[in-house]
């Protein structure tokens, strides 16, 4: 692919964080190979997007985390033109999943530069596009309650006080029901376009972004064993080695609750449904991205974590007059 002689970069200029402001000093410096659009809103963002796209320019970046991502994948739906992603986020998943480099910006600027580009699935929630993964019930439930100002202030610790209080509560019951015919019943959904979920944690072993379909958690417990499983199943090589999860892969599927629960597509809440379909977008999405593209994965990290082994005691030496 030809490289265009400056890229339309859509960003939030609103970003307080050390990385936000390593994001503008790096835009500053290659501002010549950059036309900046800052943008207030992902409404705004995706507008802008799907305008670029219209026009026909080849590849439009996205600077910053996985929501501005995401809110630039919605406006490139179903176009030609290709997503870049300058990753200045805090999880930064989909840039992880796509092997893209999260740590430095220059680098993944090299990635953009050499241009080699991936078709992958573009998956939809009630018509809203998402290109790394969806949640319904718990997670989401987590995102809906955790407020812009304590994450402004607690960063992810905003996430885990959000979930405590989340895990107290007692989910709508939830049904799912493949294309196929198969049905499980649950309190929450995750559905896996890629791999990884929340950062670099392998959710879906088996996912592959270029197969048609979504890897698909069930979770049939609630409250504390729900996160307990979670962190068991990563350190023991997958989250569909418990018994309290149903591991599947579909190409479409829909969800029904008793009541309307909160859905999120790639951390982002897109609202309360009590019926969620999900299935294939009409087009592929086009993303700039390496070769030959490596997953980190930290299964081996919390596997030590949850066996840890304790101190041993050792007795004190008996004191002297």
């Amino acid at each position: 692919m030809a490289a265009p002689q400056r890229y339309p970069l859509i960003f939030n200029p609103k970003a307080r964080s050390q990385r936000g402001r390593r994001a503008l000093r790096f835009f500053e410096e290659k501002a010549n190979h950059f036309d900046l659009f800052a943008t207030h809103h992902e409404d705004e963002a995706r507008e802008l997007a799907a305008r670029l796209a219209a026009g026909g320019v080849p590849v439009v970046i996205a600077a910053g985390g996985d929501g501005t991502v995401n809110a630039v994948v919605r406006g490139l739906a179903g176009s030609l033109t290709a997503l870049a992603v300058l990753p200045s986020g805090t999880m930064n998943v989909f840039a992880r999943e796509m092997g893209i480099p999260f740590d430095s910006l220059a680098d993944a600027f090299g990635v953009i530069q050499r241009g080699h580009v991936r078709e992958i699935d573009l998956f939809e929630a009630n018509k809203v596009p998402f290109v790394q993964m969806a949640g319904v019930g718990f997670d989401a439930n987590v995102i809906e309650r955790t407020t812009w100002q304590s994450k402004k202030s607690l960063g992810p610790l905003a996430y885990l006080l959000a979930a405590v209080k989340v895990l107290g509560e007692r989910p709508p019951r939830i049904e799912l029901l493949c294309a196929d015919g198969r049905r499980e019943t649950g309190v929450a959904v995750l559905a896996g376009n890629g791999a990884l979920y929340g950062g670099p944690f392998r959710f879906f072993r088996k996912a592959n972004n270029q197969d048609s379909m979504l890897d698909v958690l069930v979770y049939k417990e609630a409250g504390y064993r729900l996160v307990w499983d979670l962190l068991r199943g990563l350190a023991a090589g997958g989250v569909d080695l418990v018994s309290s999860a149903t591991y599947l892969q579909t190409g479409a599927f829909v969800v029904r609750a008793d009541a309307e629960v909160p859905v999120e597509v790639d951390g982002e809440l897109v609202g309360r449904f009590s019926e969620i379909h999900f299935a294939e977008a009409s087009a592929r999405l086009r993303v700039i991205a390496p070769e030959a593209p490596v997953v980190r994965d930290i299964g081996g990290a919390l596997k030590n974590l949850l066996h840890w082994p304790r101190r041993p005691t050792v007795p004190l030496a008996p004191r002297t007059p």
